[in-house]
């Protein structure tokens, strides 16, 4: 008796063609964001409470400003306990990255994973129209990754 399939039963896998996986397929829209006038202390908490490493630091109308990081925290803690400053009264603003790089939610899901692995990032907020509306992260790519595995993933 013979091996008739190598590949065996492709089951509950996404019945969709991989190129077409866009960053807004597999962003997160459930997210955190941060404000500049927000303590330190506030964003440690938050960061702890959600087990997140950072998230972005929004104005009124959504616009991302910056990002605030672990690192950035850690930074301030530092600080503070080297200048003998108290953590309650340093705000975000202070302390976030105002260089933020960001993804539109139209990119392809190879491109996205092209991005992360030149700049390094974790995560990108994702805009449209100049408004954060979900944040992709390296998981999510990986996440998206996986329901694609049974497909080929060979440009024709």
């Amino acid at each position: 008796m013979g091996i008739k399939s190598f590949q065996g039963n492709q089951v509950g896998e996404a019945n969709v063609q991989a190129e077409k996986i866009t960053v807004r397929d597999c962003m997160s829209q459930s997210m955190i964001l941060f404000n500049k006038n927000q303590s330190i202390i506030e964003v440690v908490d938050m960061l702890i409470k959600f087990r997140i490493s950072g998230g972005p630091v929004v104005d009124d109308q959504k616009r991302v400003i910056g990002i605030i990081s672990e690192g950035d925290c850690v930074k301030q803690i530092s600080e503070s306990r080297y200048y003998n400053m108290p953590m309650e009264d340093t705000s975000v603003e202070k302390y976030m990255s105002r260089e933020v790089d960001v993804m539109s939610p139209d990119v392809n899901l190879f491109d996205a994973a092209q991005l992360f692995l030149k700049s390094k990032r974790r995560r990108f907020p994702v805009l449209e129209d100049g408004k954060i509306i979900g944040i992709v992260s390296q998981k999510d790519i990986l996440r998206t990754a996986l329901m694609l595995k049974g497909f080929s993933w060979k440009h024709k």
